[in-house]
């Protein structure tokens, strides 16, 4: 039996049959981190605030007009790195979220739950921002759970409600940035000038982001990783023992008579104690509320706060760092090196026939893409010599700039087209021109009663687009040839 940081008596594999954030009566454990620091949480704070400077940038940054990250679902519109991504453009959407997928995938398994611990928006927002300003305001890890249990005086009324009011600050200004991404960040700019009175529909939804936002930071938490996230447990199909995670050396940490606080004057190794000399600080520094110390978990989100906590007491007891490290299970267990395998290059050869193809698409992908067809209920008719079909015709402009001087060529045969109204029209960057038109063809020319015609699109002498469509025309002897 152990005792775990509530104070509470547990069996050493109890920890697989419940969530640790939870009391055996049901309640919620509320999690008090310590502080960390150490190399890794200083290489973290980096990395994070290069990814919140992008997270915030991105949907403001543009690359020929287009925004640099959008995804706009109501108009079904996406921005990926500044290249547009329309409804008829879904399959390219599709194929560059398979590969972020596969990308995560291919990380996983070679690196474990590190997309978690150092990418993941949640994880940045909520240790990097959230309880960076907890900290501030209501101290470490035991002036937290003193506040906590403390009744709710002038003290207690003025820390948390400077935390809360701060908290719901920064998930206003998170969620304007997350309706950047929605909406377009020129929409947002303008709706903000107007003022919320001709906005309202808009500040609800702001307001709803909000509050979601709010709850995650304040309330939820950790818990998002735990529960509601399925990457912990998306992990454990894809680690096997050779993946390199956030390990602790058991073989080192328990030696032959298991783990031990520090005794003067005794000789561990003699006694055949290992290395852990049981501090618990590796829990107390947990965001996740979990013991490393049990192996793999899916609440480990790689975080490397119990490393960089180990490393400083190893220093401390004048024992070598790495207890708790980067390692498979095979390097702690066998003492093998880290091996490429065959599935990690079986990862890395799709995700690499992904992107080549994904790239081909994208440099093949037309900014002007043209849909023509026949007028639904409608045959041929006799104009003279000529049979005339009506088409109905739609030209999409990916670009943001103004195409004009657009008109439509017949490719292949004679014959002429109308465009019902003007001849020439132009298509507004980011715009749709759609209209009705007449193609009229010698029957001459027909060789049977469907005919497979092509359509030129042309700006000015300029050919932008090719469209295919059919041509109906009268069953007649020479067709039947």
């Amino acid at each position: 039996m152990s005792e775990n940081r509530y104070g509470q008596e547990y069996d050493d594999e109890e920890f697989r049959d419940h969530i640790g954030t939870i009391t055996e009566d049901g309640k919620r454990a509320w999690v008090f981190p310590k502080k960390p620091k150490g190399k890794f949480y200083d290489k973290r704070k980096a990395v994070s605030w290069f990814l919140l400077a992008f997270l915030v940038a991105a949907p403001f940054v543009k690359i020929n007009g287009n925004q640099f990250l959008m995804f706009n679902v109501l108009e079904r519109r996406f921005n990926i790195f500044g290249f547009p991504f329309w409804p008829q453009d879904f399959y390219l959407f599709v194929i560059s979220m398979i590969i972020g997928v596969i990308f995560v995938a291919l990380f996983t398994v070679v690196f474990g739950r590190i997309f978690c611990g150092w990418i993941c928006p949640q994880t940045i927002f909520m240790e990097m921002v959230f309880r960076r300003i907890e900290y501030w305001i209501e101290g470490d890890r035991g002036a937290q759970m003193k506040l906590a249990k403390m009744p709710w005086n002038k003290e207690k009324i003025r820390k948390k409600g400077l935390k809360w009011f701060v908290f719901f600050i920064i998930s206003f200004l998170i969620a304007n940035v997350f309706l950047a991404y929605l909406i377009g960040s020129d929409k947002l700019v303008k709706m903000i000038e107007e003022g919320p009175a001709g906005n309202t529909g808009t500040l609800i939804a702001l307001l709803i982001f909000t509050g979601v936002f709010y709850f995650i930071y304040s309330w939820f938490r950790e818990q998002v990783c735990i529960i509601a996230c399925p990457y912990g447990r998306l992990q454990g199909a894809l680690l096997d023992n050779k993946s390199i995670i956030v390990a602790y050396d058991h073989v080192r940490g328990e030696g032959e008579t298991g783990r031990g606080k520090i005794v003067k004057s005794e000789d561990r190794a003699a006694v055949g104690k290992g290395d852990c000399i049981d501090c618990k600080l590796c829990v107390a520094v947990c965001p996740t509320g979990i013991d490393i110390r049990n192996g793999t978990q899916l609440e480990c989100t790689n975080c490397t706060a119990c490393i960089d906590e180990c490393n400083t007491v190893m220093d401390r007891v004048g024992l070598p760092q790495g207890l708790i490290r980067y390692a498979s299970e095979d390097e702690i267990s066998k003492k093998e090196k880290f091996v490429f395998t065959t599935r990690m290059k079986g990862y890395t050869a799709v995700l690499g026939i992904l992107i080549a193809v994904f790239t081909g698409m994208l440099f093949l992908r037309n900014e002007v893409e043209a849909t023509v067809l026949r007028l639904p209920g409608q045959l041929y008719e006799h104009k003279g010599e000529n049979i005339s079909n009506v088409f109905t015709y739609k030209v999409i402009n990916k670009t943001t700039k103004e195409i004009d001087n657009v008109h439509f060529e017949l490719e292949g045969i004679k014959g002429t087209v109308k465009v019902v109204g003007s001849q020439n029209f132009t298509i507004h960057k980011e715009g749709l021109a759609q209209g009705t038109m007449f193609i009229e063809i010698n029957q001459t020319l027909l060789k049977s009663d469907k005919t497979r015609i092509t359509l030129g699109v042309y700006q000015g002498d300029k050919k932008i687009e090719t469209e295919k469509t059919n041509f109906l025309g009268p069953k007649t002897f020479n067709n039947l040839k």
